[in-house]
């Protein structure tokens, strides 16, 4: 990590000229939405967000080199010296051995962008999001700012960022995103500003604004996800300005979307669509866009050594967080943690091919669906409903297949000689009957289990329903 006096040589130009975005090209024009809150969160998100609903989270650093325990490792074994992290270095590393010395063990020498671009696409994800640098600071492209501290320098020796991105675009029909921390857990000068209670501003000026600037010109990442102001608000990150020069003049500008990360304070508040906390799952539905961002590892984002099988959701338990997730408004964010060399592990490939599997069947009822008056049904558990109103379409997405082969829906409210019902993947209209005093009894196909259409849930869609 940089020295104080070493970082401080990033401050050479006037904070002033930083803390401004770019100028403006020569065709801009006047820029729609000002460097405020009040301007910015009027800015409507892109169509193409709400409709992917389902994207891959993928966390990955110098984290997962020790990959015990948590991403957070470095802080729970050197700031809150938690004895399980203290006792593993000690076990397995020598007593001088520093974090940063995991960097050159950092190898990434079976990172392979292509075949991970393959297993994304067939997860039926329609974006991605690769953490450019996390809490510990180091990036996983050839940051300028961070120039002895990154993928290029140290470690893979390999511009990371950029493989991806290539592969993605090149092979995928995958949006391209990034996650990018704005603090560092350790950096000298975060650490100075935070003892001026974030009066001064050198670290966004010389570190966080430069990279972000960056990431979008060099990367052109469609989904920026914004983490970690460190207790900052965001006028200390100068968060507002940086987003009007995304939102005008950036190269992303017509496409990109934020989150709601940008300082103390904002979450679920400001922003493009809201996350709110990690693992964000209401059960209702929301008046703003938001996003539930999870792991299948039920307790940490990087990889583990140390997990347990019982630690991974099943696939039917991360179904049903979609299924939840998409009649409520919101999209899933699903995240893996690759290993240090850069394999998806065995559980993880599995995960997303089965997600995939699901998807090729249900997708239907998921992708560019909106929310229907019910989110869930009011009789039978675990029934969540999507709509396609320009369709006249209802889909009533069910868990659990009934023993007598009847499935009772409680909201749709039929009209006879009009409402149709199918079971997706099967295709052949099904026999329904109206309910008093409302709803329809559907009455499902007598299917054995190699003829079902898919497994982990099912999707009824139903026409000219009420």
């Amino acid at each position: 990590m940089l020295s104080p006096e070493l970082a401080r040589t990033r401050l050479a130009l006037p904070l002033l000229l930083l803390l401004l975005p770019p100028p403006p090209g020569p065709a801009s024009c006047a820029a729609p939405y000002d460097p405020t809150w009040e301007s910015l969160d009027t800015r409507p998100l892109p169509a193409w967000f709400d409709q992917a609903k389902f994207g891959i989270f993928i966390h990955w650093g110098v984290f997962s080199v020790p990959s015990f325990g948590s991403e957070w490792f470095w802080w729970y074994w050197q700031k809150e010296k938690r004895p399980k992290f203290v006792n593993f270095m000690k076990d397995n590393y020598p007593p001088d051995f520093k974090y940063e010395d995991f960097g050159p063990l950092f190898t990434a020498k079976f990172f392979n962008a292509n075949q991970w671009a393959d297993i994304l696409q067939a997860s039926g994800a329609k974006y991605v999001v690769l953490t450019s640098k996390h809490h510990e600071g180091f990036t996983l492209w050839g940051s300028e700012y961070s120039w002895n501290w990154n993928a290029v320098d140290e470690g893979p020796k390999r511009d990371i960022v950029k493989e991806l991105e290539v592969a993605i675009r090149n092979r995928t029909d995958l949006r391209f995103g990034l996650y990018y921390s704005l603090f560092e857990w350790f950096h000298p000068i975060f650490l100075e500003d935070a003892s001026s209670s974030f009066r001064k501003q050198h670290f966004p000026v010389s570190k966080t604004l430069p990279e972000l600037y960056e990431l979008v010109k060099r990367y052109q990442p469609e989904v920026l996800w914004s983490d970690g102001d460190g207790g900052a608000p965001d006028s200390y990150w100068n968060s507002t300005t940086f987003l009007a020069w995304l939102y005008n003049e950036s190269p992303v500008r017509n496409t990109v979307v934020t989150n709601d990360r940008w300082g103390a304070g904002c979450i679920c508040k400001h922003g493009g669509y809201y996350t709110c906390s990690d693992r964000y799952n209401p059960g209702h539905l929301l008046p703003h866009k938001w996003e539930n961002c999870m792991t299948i590892d039920k307790f940490s984002w990087g990889y583990r050594r140390d997990a347990g099988i019982g630690d991974y959701l099943t696939i039917e338990e991360l179904v049903k967080q979609l299924v939840e997730t998409v009649a409520c408004g919101g999209n899933l964010l699903m995240n893996i943690g690759p290993t240090l060399d850069g394999t998806i592990s065995a559980i993880f490939e599995e995960r997303l091919r089965q997600m995939g599997t699901w998807l090729k069947v249900n997708g239907e009822a998921i992708y560019e669906t909106h929310t229907w008056r019910s989110q869930n049904d009011s009789v039978t558990p675990d029934v969540w409903y999507t709509s396609k109103p320009r369709e006249k379409l209802v889909y009533a997405i069910f868990l659990k297949w009934p023993t007598s082969g009847k499935l009772f829906l409680g909201q749709p409210k039929g009209i006879l000689g009009e409402t149709e019902v199918k079971l997706l993947g099967h295709g052949q209209q099904l026999n329904w009957i109206s309910s008093k005093p409302d709803g329809i009894t559907v009455e499902l196909p007598q299917l054995s289990f190699p003829q079902m259409p898919c497994e982990w849930g099912w999707a009824l869609a139903i026409t000219n329903v009420m």
